[in-house]
């Protein structure tokens, strides 16, 4: 699925990504129709105009859900119910943004996430 930005935000948004420390956008298209998980089996790689391209982690197979961890481009995610319905095995319980994820968790995303992720990690 390739991000395309339809438009820029003042703020952080329930559907907005992440595309920088202090930048957040809504996606054109599909992008913003596709769900978290704690067990994704999609990542985020960023293209040539900033938007989040969506890219296979796994096979994914016929009826089955596209999903990625809203912690793939977002810092912080605030604006949640305090219970993800996610379903999978591995659930958190919660979705997080980057900032609360475990390390381990970071490393297993690896290239999957958003790279300016790991440099808000490192201003922290």
């Amino acid at each position: 699925m390739v991000g395309v930005i339809e438009k820029e935000l003042q703020a952080n948004h329930s559907h907005a990504s992440q595309i920088g420390k202090d930048r957040y956008v809504f996606h054109a298209g599909l992008i913003s129709k596709v769900n978290h998980s704690c067990a994704p089996n999609c990542g985020i790689r960023v293209n040539e105009t900033g938007a989040h391209d969506f890219i296979a982690m796994k096979s994914i197979g016929a009826n089955q859900e596209v999903t990625f961890d809203y912690a793939m481009r977002n810092y912080g995610v605030d604006h949640f119910p305090d219970v993800c319905m996610c379903g999978a095995p591995s659930c958190r319980g919660h979705i997080t943004g980057w900032r609360d994820l475990p390390e381990s968790k970071k490393e297993e995303y690896g290239a999957f996430a958003a790279p300016y992720l790991r440099a808000l990690d490192a201003s922290h």
